[in-house]
């Protein structure tokens, strides 16, 4: 089939991979404060050049990326338990920005800092080849709608971006609660050639995970939650 001119039709684009959609949020004071006083010393500006950990962090350690945190709740609690460890998390939503420096301030974290940026794009330009020692991705928007299931973060493609920037011996750790994206994962952190599961199949909440508040009201109401934990070969 062709135009008026004769000309075949062009496809559409094809949609580049992105690891959030836009949302609107609310800044309470406290988050506007932790912005304007903590932001200059714990969020990183995105630029389109690698960062030295060593630098950033002051000293070296394994380096973990958190991809989408949220309000950072988690994120605080994990770095408090492993601080021998540093984190880079991204989140492009300003309100939970706000709340995990609040959290860092509160508990007096020196080993986490926050890029406000889509994580694609923090991977591709800042992070270098084998330089993490793990990667969270703790429940990523699921996409309900079969229609939608194209956008889910985890997707081949991706994954194999994400791969290359984690150390041979690191590993990626998913969590959901929506068990047809549990079973995504599974398919697609399998047939990645540079993984190998840690489990039969799902993999025990690793102990430095807490359980959130929302997390915990689910399993009291009989849903469940999925971990999926991956080394690099």
């Amino acid at each position: 089939m062709s135009d008026e001119q004769g000309q075949p039709p062009q496809d559409p684009p094809r949609r580049a991979i992105k690891s959030f959609v836009t949302r609107a949020g609310r800044m309470g004071t406290g988050q506007i404060k932790a912005l304007a006083e903590l932001g200059p010393k714990f969020v990183l500006p995105y630029e389109p050049e690698r960062i030295d950990p060593e630098q950033v962090f002051g000293r070296k350690a394994p380096l973990v990326l958190e991809i989408g945190f949220g309000m950072g709740g988690a994120t605080a609690e994990i770095a408090a338990t492993l601080p021998d460890h540093d984190f880079i998390g991204c989140e492009v939503h300003e309100p939970g920005v706000g709340a995990l420096l609040k959290l860092i301030d509160e508990k007096q974290l020196a080993n986490i800092r926050i890029v406000q940026h889509d994580a694609v794009e923090v991977l591709r330009d800042m992070i270098g080849a084998d330089l993490l020692a793990g990667v969270h991705i703790f429940f990523p928007d699921p996409w309900h709608k079969k229609r939608h299931n194209k956008r889910r973060l985890i997707q081949p493609e991706f994954v194999a971006k994400l791969v290359a920037h984690i150390a041979p011996g690191g590993y990626l750790h998913c969590a959901t609660d929506w068990q047809p994206y549990a079973e995504q994962m599974l398919d697609v952190l399998t047939a990645e050639p540079h993984l190998l599961n840690t489990a039969a199949s799902y993999a025990d909440k690793p102990a430095y995970r807490p359980l959130t508040k929302f997390e915990n009201r689910g399993i009291k109401l009989g849903h469940g939650v999925w971990d999926l934990v991956f080394r690099k070969r």
